[in-house]
């Protein structure tokens, strides 16, 4: 297998990381110019008043545990968004290197990518074609100057997602010329195995989870980059020195509790039972042209009137994502599967437009 760091920018290589404060829980912490007293209500374990452990172990291998990885292979981020910026500043040369994306897709790998002055390459999906990725014309966008493909799965906003063998198949065609990034935000919602399985055979593959949709804690900005160790250590270089503040991982540790994990799995399994209701019910009004079958926690709908659809929804107190300005998406509405009463509020709006 290629070795990714080769296609790190040149003056990055060698990057020596901001030496911060050693973290040993063990000793009396007079070295990082901390307040040596605690808030009131101040309730975490450690205390607000000392910094986080940048990257703890114990929570790093109960995250492994949780995705079925070994904890060498993860790195955590203030949220995905996180991730998707220090792959662009890592990768990205400006006026250089390229990136490629294939909209309509989520807007933050363009965004990260041009703050870095990198271009960005577009691949489009097709509504035709059930937003099908072209696994072909992906490789052939890379072949000039790309140094990551950003591939969302499943995809936001249209909800289909990526095989594995498709991946692989970009992966393989890339090699030693650019690096894949798989972003699997909704990734607990869907059928579809995870590209995690294929990262001990393609070196050139990351993997990009989060904690903000199907375990409830957007709150919390708490994301995952998930690739080959070596990788992960230059990434975590230049990262801030202390990514994820101390609620934050108190959150996470939290939700890795047995009870709490087992609360978030039966809330997912009740959401992939809503989204397949809904998706028919939305499905036989006449004001609905077409619902997208979705792998995420949210439908795309394509509607005769979306305008009356958003005033309408705003009237019950709800707010839909409007995309139907943007390419191939014309008259689409992204709706996030609500709990019941948010449901029956939805369908009632739609209704009413019909």
């Amino acid at each position: 297998m290629s070795n990714p760091l080769e296609l790190v920018r040149p003056d990055l290589r060698d990057f020596k990381a901001y030496e911060h404060a050693v973290y040993d829980p063990g000793l009396s912490r007079l070295h990082a110019n901390e307040a040596r007293w605690r808030h009131g209500f101040d309730t975490t374990d450690s205390g607000l008043n000392v910094y986080p452990d940048p990257q703890p172990t114990a929570l790093l291998g109960r995250l492994a545990g949780l995705y079925g990885i070994d904890g060498v292979r993860l790195l955590l981020t203030r949220g995905s968004d996180d991730g998707i910026d220090v792959l662009c500043r890592a990768f990205c040369r400006a006026g250089q290197d390229r990136t490629v994306i294939c909209p309509p897709t989520f807007g933050m790998y363009a965004v990260s990518a041009r703050i870095q002055g990198a271009d960005v390459v577009e691949v489009p999906l097709s509504a035709e074609t059930g937003f099908a990725l072209d696994t072909d014309a992906v490789v052939t966008a890379a072949r000039d100057g790309a140094r990551l493909v950003f591939l969302c799965s499943p995809n936001n906003p249209t909800g289909n997602a990526i095989t594995p063998a498709d991946i692989a198949d970009v992966c393989q065609g890339v090699a030693g010329r650019a690096v894949v990034v798989v972003d699997e935000a909704y990734g607990e919602f869907s059928r579809v195995p995870s590209a995690l399985t294929l990262l001990a055979h393609h070196s050139n593959l990351v993997v990009l989870r989060t904690l903000s949709k199907g375990y409830a804690l957007a709150g919390a900005r708490l994301g995952l980059l998930c690739g080959a160790p070596e990788l992960l250590g230059l990434l975590r270089a230049l990262l801030p020195p202390y990514p994820v503040p101390t609620p934050s991982l108190a959150a996470a540790e939290a939700l890795l509790e047995p009870e709490a994990l087992a609360r978030a799995r039966l809330e997912i399994a009740a959401t992939l039972t809503r989204r397949e209701t809904l998706a028919e019910t939305l499905d036989s009004l006449p004001g609905v042209r077409r619902v997208w079958p979705s792998e995420a926690n949210f439908l795309l709908v394509q509607c005769r009137n979306a305008e009356r659809v958003m005033d309408a929804c705003r009237e019950r107190g709800l707010l839909l994502r409007d995309f139907s300005r943007q390419p191939a998406l014309e008259g689409c509405l992204r709706v996030t599967v609500g709990d019941p009463a948010e449901t029956e509020r939805l369908v009632d709006a739609f209704e009413a437009v019909a």
